[in-house]
């Protein structure tokens, strides 16, 4: 297992910003750029979902209950029964990351792409996935605002709503319905805009530190509460995993069908997680909310193609054999 080459970048741009973070007046303009770069990037999500494709996973219902139940019921029960944890083990700010993380919906890329790889019902995981994502621009800040208490927050839970319609469903839904008219320059540029949307997360992201490490982040976060964030991401990947293999049997779906549910319900977004870090929360608190979840994406990334490539596996011995009888 290897990092992967977005997460050496996120690495990069977390130590730079804490050796040279933006102050003062190149802070004003690296918050008014990181709004436009995150409404580009909402513009980009909308422009690149397929309506065709999601009609196709539409009759997967059962399917799509079982990921989102991961997703929004399972994940943030896993988090509040960590409570226990804190602040012996776990340190409160850190435990407000890893709320926050359990709110937060599903990755498409990447779900979609383990899916693929393993042999899953890939129609039925576009139509999770994305359902999951603009899902999560309504139900995340309410189970943000049921399960967390932040500090020194300035918006409410109905304020915070307001604020990801305007500055991220907006664009969204500004994108999708232009994508008759760009979807042949969208899917011919696949690669670019990926970068486009790589480029926007990184850019957020070292605003958000930079404010943080103005603050004093590497003052309150210490090795030992890295180790803990990684442990802890270990065991509730796990856990999520272990269950959504157990229910997807226990329940009778097809092994193309569990693909889809392991991959899909066991995600948690990045891409999603740090504009909406960036809009809900105040400016001095966004690095460290994003912090569990930038740990917690490279596991599942490293996790993820390991059991994608087990299930590869399965899938040509069991080709195997059928070619033997």
């Amino acid at each position: 297992m290897r990092l992967d080459p977005f997460t050496c970048l996120l690495i990069l741009v977390v130590s730079l910003a804490s050796f040279f973070p933006c102050e003062g007046e190149l802070a004003v303009w690296f918050g008014t750029l990181t709004k436009l770069a995150v409404a580009l990037l909402f513009f980009m999500h909308g422009a690149k979902l397929s309506r065709q494709n999601l009609i196709a996973g539409l009759g997967h219902w059962r399917l799509h209950l079982v990921v989102m139940a991961s997703t929004f019921l399972l994940f943030p029960l896993l988090g509040l029964l960590l409570t226990p944890l804190v602040p012996q083990w776990v340190s409160p700010a850190i435990y407000l990351g890893f709320l926050y993380l359990c709110a937060l919906p599903a990755t498409v890329q990447s779900a979609i792409a383990f899916t693929s790889m393993a042999g899953g019902n890939v129609s039925a995981a576009v139509c999770s996935a994305s359902a999951s994502s603009i899902l999560g621009i309504f139900l995340s800040p309410i189970l943000v605002g049921l399960m967390i208490d932040v500090q020194g927050a300035e918006v409410g839970t109905w304020h915070s709503i307001q604020s990801i319609m305007m500055q991220l469903m907006l664009p969204f839904a500004v994108g999708h319905l232009s994508r008759p008219l760009i979807a042949s320059w969208v899917d011919a540029h696949r690669p670019f805009i990926g970068k486009l949307d790589q480029s926007s997360i990184l850019l957020v992201v070292y605003t958000a530190f930079s404010e943080a490490v103005v603050q004093g982040i590497w003052h309150q976060v210490g090795w030992y509460d890295l180790g803990s964030i990684v442990l802890l991401s270990c065991l509730l990947l796990a856990l999520v995993l272990t269950w959504n293999i157990w229910i997807s049997r226990r329940l009778g779906f097809s092994r193309a069908d569990e693909i889809t549910i392991v991959f899909c319900g066991s995600k948690k977004s990045l891409a999603n997680g740090v504009p909406m870090a960036n809009v809900m929360f105040p400016a001095a608190s966004v690095g460290i909310m994003v912090l569990p979840l930038m740990i917690f994406h490279q596991i599942q990334l490293m996790v993820c193609a390991v059991l994608a490539r087990r299930y590869q596996d399965g899938e040509t011995t069991r080709s195997v054999a059928v070619d033997r009888q």
